[in-house]
């Protein structure tokens, strides 16, 4: 159904937002990408999976520790074996695959915004993604998130085009893109998408061409073609255990149950999307009472059900991660770049509240931790928190206060020209939440978190005994000491990786070859 485009209100000049598009797409998905040590749990076992499958030999099953890892499929380890074995092993190759994948994503947005409504919505909707505060932490995590966000965006906008258009090349393209999705992450490729169609035809009254939709035998040939021969050779290696560990227990239990303690009341996603979405907070919240608008314009419709959905459904799951709502966020920063683009914004008093807050919050963390760290029980925390040099820096007083007085600043600036207006300031203001976190949090909680665990697996690589880790789940270490590091008790002799405070729980004698942040690489001695 063909609409007319929104009506322009005032915003950057073309050549202005293309700027700023493009400076977002580069800072939101590669600034600081290899900058800081990999995280765990998630980018070291993402990563440790993709070692162990190149030492292996083994492309199809991923294994972890030594034992066969079910959580996802194997399409990130492939894109993330292509990149070390092109660039070599570092943070930086392991995590471009998720870059480059979050760029195509920003991009394909972008382009079929602009084709639907035209390049003014639909840049300020891309360069919101990537100037944005949850985006650009997916885009520059060696995990599979990025990958499916690609695929889930793919596949409902190529849904979208088709069900607004008719042309058959879009349903196929969606089939083929929901294949690639499946292939990433599993069935929420799949369910997000048909749950959107599904909900759209049927709120249009048009079940019939809802059947017709999922009855395409070109587009199954597609989606089997591509999806299929990974899990027909993952079930041929690992049988009945693959269907029981990755839909049983990662799908179906996921939902159902709450996973290594990842739960929430059923409230947990609406803070985590008012911060998601900064510094557009404002416009989010402003942008409620058009919801009922939104509502009755199909196309629109569309992709308000798009986030809702993920919405809803994860918020009924389970199982609660923050990243899980970012399903759905393409839909939500596409109608944010709409109301950008037809106005009016906020009072700028408002509009600029959420990200002051933000470098307030980020300026008084050094205080707030250090009166948080009396209270902690924990003794690795402790020893993090004790050992870790200097991790906030020189630049974090002076650049979070020039970004806080900036906020100010354009609270109270006049609205003529020549100061750039409301959506440009907007904009930077993005851009200066994203170098905030890639610049100074990233690597502030990297050189607590992380940097103990990279130097003493650094130190494990140059010693020719085999390493086990015990009393901890730090799949990094694995990573940086290049070898096999199973999950047991040490045997005399053998190398291990363990917490300071559980080294009286060792079997036998041990020396201490090298402690670091409340964490010892010791060796258990004959």
């Amino acid at each position: 159904m063909a609409t007319s485009p929104p009506a322009p209100a005032p915003s950057p000049s073309p050549a202005l937002l293309r700027l700023l598009f493009l400076v977002a797409l580069v800072v939101g998905c590669f600034h600081g990408l290899g900058a800081v040590p990999l995280f765990d749990l998630d980018e070291g076992a993402f990563a440790e999976a993709t070692r162990e499958m190149l030492a292996r030999g083994d492309l199809i099953s991923p294994y972890l520790y030594g034992e066969p890892r079910f959580d996802k499929p194997a399409f990130v380890h492939w894109l993330q074996a292509l990149s070390v074995s092109l660039f070599g092993w570092s943070e930086w190759a392991l995590r471009l695959p998720s870059a480059l994948c979050a760029a195509a994503w920003i991009l394909l947005t972008t382009a079929a915004l602009a084709r639907v409504w035209g390049e003014r919505p639909a840049l300020l909707a891309g360069a919101a993604m990537a100037a944005s505060l949850e985006i650009p932490v997916l885009a520059k995590a060696a995990t599979a998130d990025a990958l499916l966000n690609l695929w889930l965006a793919a596949t409902c906008l190529a849904l979208w085009l088709h069900l607004r258009e008719g042309r058959r090349r879009w349903l196929l393209a969606a089939y083929a893109a929901a294949g690639l999705g499946f292939l990433a992450k599993g069935l929420v490729a799949v369910a997000v998408p048909a749950g959107v169609a599904a909900l759209h035809l049927l709120l249009r009254g048009e079940p019939g061409r809802l059947l017709r939709l999922a009855a395409e035998p070109w587009g199954w040939a597609l989606f089997l073609g591509i999806a299929l021969p990974w899990y027909l050779l993952q079930y041929r290696a690992q049988g009945w255990a693959f269907v029981e560990g990755f839909f049983l227990h990662h799908h179906v239990g996921r939902f159902g149950g709450t996973l290594e303690g990842h739960g929430g009341p059923l409230w947990y996603y609406l803070p985590v999307v008012l911060a998601g979405v900064l510094p557009y907070t404002a416009v989010l919240v402003a942008g409620l009472p058009r919801l009922r608008g939104l509502w009755e314009e199909p196309e629109r419709r569309y992709l308000l059900l798009w986030f809702l959905l993920v919405l809803g459904l994860f918020s009924l799951s389970g199982t609660k991660l923050p990243h899980y709502v970012v399903y759905g966020y393409t839909g939500l920063f596409a109608l944010l770049g709409l109301v950008m683009a037809e106005g009016p914004l906020p009072r700028p008093l408002w509009l600029f509240l959420p990200p002051l807050l933000w470098f307030l919050l980020l300026l008084a963390l050094p205080a707030l931790l250090e009166a948080w760290a009396e209270g902690v029980d924990d003794p690795l925390v402790r020893a993090q928190l004790a050992e870790a040099e200097d991790p906030f820096g020189p630049w974090w007083t002076p650049a979070l206060t020039l970004a806080a007085a900036l906020m100010v600043a354009w609270m109270l600036l006049p609205e003529r020209r020549p100061w750039p207006g409301r959506a440009s300031r907007l904009l930077v203001a993005g851009l200066a939440i994203t170098l905030s976190v890639s610049g100074l949090l990233v690597p502030a909680v990297g050189q607590v978190r992380q940097a103990p665990v990279k130097a003493l697996g650094l130190a494990a690589r140059e010693r020719p005994e085999p390493v086990v880790m015990w009393g901890v789940n730090l799949p990094s270490f694995a990573v940086y000491a290049r070898r096999l590091t199973p999950r047991r008790p040490p045997r005399p002799g053998e190398l291990v990786f363990t917490r300071a405070d559980r080294l009286d729980g060792l079997p036998g004698r041990w020396r201490v070859l090298h402690r670091r942040g409340g964490l010892v690489l010791a060796q258990v001695l004959p």
